[in-house]
């Protein structure tokens, strides 16, 4: 028998007549670990990130809803009801966090100098990636979110109502969700490290924030299968997310200037685990008869050399942004049909 995560056959639970979507109690949750990881994080004013939560959490709502409407309005549901049911899912992050963040700094700025600004922004850069995390969890509940079918041991088994037009054969799948649960908390747990043993000038470990999260969402974009627009063959939210990294990391680099040292070791930690996030695809496919765009791929290499008198830290990550179209058709082994799966008397045979 082959090992899967199975997913969750409820969405919810009901307290008396009310039906509670734990994709919004994992909103709450990641609301309150964000204020509470930078309260922890900013002793000079331990109320400040609470007062900067109640204006940016409700624009980040906004920010998120109206852009999930904007890039795939398809997927908003037909009633008058539609664009507001934030309970099905439908929240995009980059329109929440761009709305959250521009929110949080008008508030901050009529409160602290520039300066102290900035300081505050990389206090809450860590505590935004745990939120993001425990966010992700919602996401697992819905069942949305996952990536190409998969044998992988930790794969995902999804219903047959949430798997997408012309997946319905496949009962397991790549749980992108979780890699991205994976990352952003070691990311946070990075930028802490950085904080403490690095000298960072400020914004530079919010800018590190927004390069790292969307250096990983260039990966992530080439297995999810859900419903996306495209451009030249690619998912909209690819260029988004590649747009934002190299903009972070530019950021990053105006930021520390003169010197550039802290650029490459920290270019070279980001480029080194984006490789090591991008192995992690190993067992994704694509469904029987389908072309593989980028060419045929039976495998990741399994160790990655980066060693030699040659080697200097900046060149991970500009390799790894550079080679992300090529192996987006990059596929393993075709997964099976699971016939001891608890869905298999759904499957459609071909």
């Amino acid at each position: 028998m082959t090992a899967y995560i199975p997913s969750p056959h409820a969405s919810g639970f009901h307290i008396g007549p009310l039906f509670v979507h734990v994709y919004g109690v994992m909103y709450v949750l990641a609301l309150a670990a964000a204020i509470l990881i930078t309260r922890r994080r900013w002793p000079q004013d331990p109320d400040l990130p609470g007062r900067v939560a109640i204006w940016a959490f409700p624009a980040g709502l906004i920010g998120g809803r109206l852009y999930f409407i904007l890039t795939t309005p398809a997927k908003v549901p037909p009633h008058w009801w539609g664009p507001f049911a934030i309970w099905q899912g439908g929240l995009g992050i980059w329109g929440g966090v761009a709305a959250g963040a521009l929110t949080g700094l008008w508030v901050l700025r009529r409160r602290l100098p520039k300066p102290d600004v900035y300081r505050f922004m990389d206090a809450a850069a860590p505590g935004l990636l745990v939120a993001q995390a425990i966010g992700r969890v919602g996401n697992y509940f819905n069942q949305e979110l996952f990536g190409k079918p998969s044998t992988l041991p930790w794969a995902l088994q999804v219903d047959l109502a949430h798997r997408p037009p012309g997946y319905e054969r496949y009962a397991t799948f790549q749980p992108t969700f979780l890699y991205e649960i994976a990352w952003n908390l070691s990311l946070a747990t990075l930028l802490v490290w950085l904080g403490r043993t690095r000298r960072v000038r400020a914004p530079g470990l919010f800018a590190l924030y927004v390069a790292g999260y969307s250096g990983f969402r260039i990966f992530e974009e080439t297995l999810r299968i859900d419903y996306s627009q495209h451009i030249l063959g690619l998912r909209l939210n690819f260029f988004v997310a590649s747009a934002l990294c190299a903009a972070g990391l530019a950021w990053f680099a105006w930021i520390q200037r003169p010197s550039t040292r802290s650029v490459r070791r920290a270019g070279g930690l980001l480029g080194l685990a984006w490789i090591v996030a991008w192995g992690a695809g190993c067992g994704a496919a694509h469904p029987a008869g389908a072309q593989r765009p980028w060419g045929q791929y039976s495998e990741l290499p399994r160790v990655v050399r980066l060693s030699g008198p040659q080697w200097r830290p900046y060149v991970p990550i500009s390799v790894a942004i550079a080679s992300c179209p090529l192996f987006t058709g990059w596929s393993g082994e075709k997964p099976a049909l699971r016939p001891d799966g608890p869905d298999s008397a759904l499957n459609v045979s071909t």
